[in-house]
C-alpha cells in the first residue's frame, strides 16, 4: 500500500494545484505498472459525475493491468463543520489480495474575498485488516512533497483548522 499511497499523494498535490486557481478538477486517474512506469488519464465529460463514473469503471476493470491506481475527483465530504469541498482519492492496489482506500483532501475554493485553503487529509475507509494510519499518512505526504508545484501550493495555503 505504501507505493500506492505515495502515488495518491503525488496526484492529490497535482489536483490541489489545479483547483487552487478556482477551476473545477476534471476527474483524473493515475496508475503505475509493474515496471514502475506511471501514466495518467483525464475523464472529461459534460458533467463531472459522468467522468467519475468512467474512472470508477476503469478502477473496477483495470484494463491496463496496473499494479496500483488512484482516481482523483472533486466532490464534497461531510465533516463536523458540515459539507466541505474536497478532492476524493479512490486508491486501489491490485496485488493478491487486492486492497482499497478512500481519502478526502478538504479545501476551501478561492472566492471573492476568500483565499484558497487546503485542510488536513482524512481517511474515509480502508480495507486493510489493521491499517497503520500514521505510516499511511507519512507515505501520502512523501508523495505530496514529490510534486513541487502542488506541494508549494499545499504548504502556502495550509489551514489546519479542520
Amino acid at each position: 500500500m505504501d507505493s500506492a499511497i505515495q502515488l495518491a499523494g503525488f496526484f492529490a498535490a497535482h489536483g490541489i494545484w489545479c483547483v487552487s486557481d478556482g477551476g473545477p478538477l476534471i476527474p483524473m486517474l493515475a496508475f503505475e505498472k509493474a515496471d514502475g512506469k506511471r501514466e495518467m488519464q483525464r475523464f472529461a465529460a459534460p458533467e463531472l459525475e459522468r467522468g467519475v463514473e468512467v474512472g470508477r469503471d476503469w478502477l473496477a476493470r483495470n484494463p491496463e493491468g496496473a499494479m496500483q491506481a488512484v482516481l482523483v475527483y472533486d466532490g464534497l465530504v461531510t465533516l463536523e463543520a458540515g459539507k466541505v469541498d474536497a478532492l476524493l482519492l479512490d486508491v486501489r492496489v491490485y496485488a493478491l489480495p487486492p486492497h482499497s482506500l478512500l481519502m478526502a483532501v478538504p479545501y476551501r475554493p478561492a472566492t471573492e474575498g476568500r483565499q484558497f485553503s487546503v485542510y488536513r487529509p482524512k481517511f474515509i475507509s480502508c480495507d486493510l485488516s489493521v491499517p497503520d494510519y500514521q505510516a499511511l499518512g507519512s507515505a501520502f505526504f512523501r508523495g505530496v512533497d514529490s510534486h513541487a508545484k502542488g506541494a508549494a501550493v499545499w504548504s502556502r495555503c495550509l489551514d489546519q483548522s479542520l
